[in-house]
Order: structure tokens, then sequence, then C-alpha cells
């Protein structure tokens, strides 16, 4: 399979030595200095482009690429509520597109157990419920995506719950994730639950980003004869 990496920092490195490992071919990378190679005679070059950058240059980049026509899988945080931008260019393209806020195999099982665990506390009012997000200093953006995934499948259980916020004092109808910047964490996610009696606390630790370029990888094997929108539980079938 012929891969265009948009985005080649740290991350974008890493998707690149999982997918040469895997037998893929590298065929574009875009980052800060060649934006401008950004077109639809390189893209049509890949059958699959894998996209990490930043909240800024996201819907644009996105946009372009569901405009030439690749199937395109992304991994950037912090732009979602543009989304239905785009899935208005999707459908009237009728293009193939896969989000994940983390790619990670563990992080995704680490979801479905989440949703289970907020089920099963819920009925217990003693107990209240708080997320804490860790990663390195270069994360742009804060909560991290996958924070924020794990709030918003909190609050479908928690109805009572009617927003998250981050670092600051939460209001008895607000979630609280607290945001920290230390290095050279790659991701720390952890849910707990609080009472008088005892704490109840589920942690998901990535060691290093070769879970989150797996998963990347995986998801664009996934996605390269497909056409609609698509999930890591599509990859995962879970």
């Amino acid at each position: 399979m012929k891969i265009a990496l948009i985005g080649y920092g740290k991350m974008g490195k890493a998707i690149e030595a999982i997918a040469l490992e895997r037998g893929h071919e590298i065929v574009l990378t875009i980052d800060a200095h060649n934006t401008d190679a950004l077109t639809a005679d390189n893209v049509k070059k890949a059958d699959v482009a894998i996209e990490f950058t930043g909240p800024h240059t996201a819907l644009e980049n996105l946009t372009k690429l569901i405009r030439f026509g690749v199937p395109v899988v992304s991994g950037s945080t912090g732009w979602l509520e543009k989304m239905p931008k785009l899935l208005s260019e999707i459908s009237q393209h009728n293009g193939t597109f896969l989000y994940a806020s983390n790619f990670s195999i563990g992080v995704n099982l680490f979801f479905e157990l989440n949703k289970k665990l907020a089920a099963l506390m819920h009925p217990h009012k003693d107990y209240t419920v708080s997320l804490e997000e860790i990663h390195h200093t270069e994360k742009k953006d804060a909560p991290s995506g996958t924070a924020i995934t794990l709030a918003e499948q909190i609050m479908e259980v928690y109805t009572e719950k009617k927003k998250w916020v981050n670092d600051v004092q939460p209001a008895a109808e607000e979630l609280l994730i607290t945001s920290k910047r230390i290095d050279p964490a790659p991701g720390i996610h952890t849910i707990t639950y609080s009472s008088e009696i005892d704490d109840i606390t589920i942690t998901h630790t990535a060691h290093n980003r070769k879970g989150f370029a797996l998963g990347a990888v995986l998801a664009a094997e996934f996605i390269r004869d497909k056409k609609g929108v698509f999930s890591m539980k599509d990859v995962l079938d879970l």
C-alpha cells in the first residue's frame, strides 16, 4: 500500500517506521516546510493518506485530501467542533474517512472499559467522578482528545453532567478534566471514582508512540478500499 503522511513530526515518523515494517511504501511526506506540496497530483500517488497535524491546520488539510479523492485517516485533535463541515465534504465527494482521538488498540479497549465502569458506578451516588490526563510539554491542545472522548462517554451515562471543564473547580453539573504537561510522558489517562470510603481508579499508560502508530496503519489498511465514515471500533470490531 502507498501512503501519504500529512504531518511528519514525531508521530509521523513513528507511523512511517511501522508502515515500512509492514511492507508499505511512503510516497509523500508533508510538514510545515513543504505545505505547498499538498497537491492533487502528489496525493493521488497514494492509496491512503494519514493526517497528524494540529488544530489550526487539520480541517484545511482534510478538506483538500477528501476533495482529491484519497481515503484519509486522521488523528489530529483540537478541531472537532468543525467536524460537521468536513462531514459535508465527505458526503459531497463520496469520500472515505476514519477519525480517532487515539489509535492505540489498548486505548480503544480502555474506551469500552470506561463505558462499562460508568454504567456500573452511576447508581452509586456516594462516588464522584473525575478525569486526569498527562502528556509531554510539546502537546499543543488541552485537554487531550482522548480525555474528551472519555469524558463524553461518561456523560452519556451521567446525564446530570452537562459539560466537561478543564482545570477549574467544577460545579455539580460539570465533569472535571485535569491536564498536566510533564516530559517525557506520551500519554496517561486516569478516571477516578472517589468516595469517603474508597476510590476506584482505571488508568491507561502509554509507554511510547508505537501503539498509536500501529493503530493508525491498521486503520489505513482497513479503509483502503471502502467508502464512508469509520472509527477504530470498526477496525477492531468492537
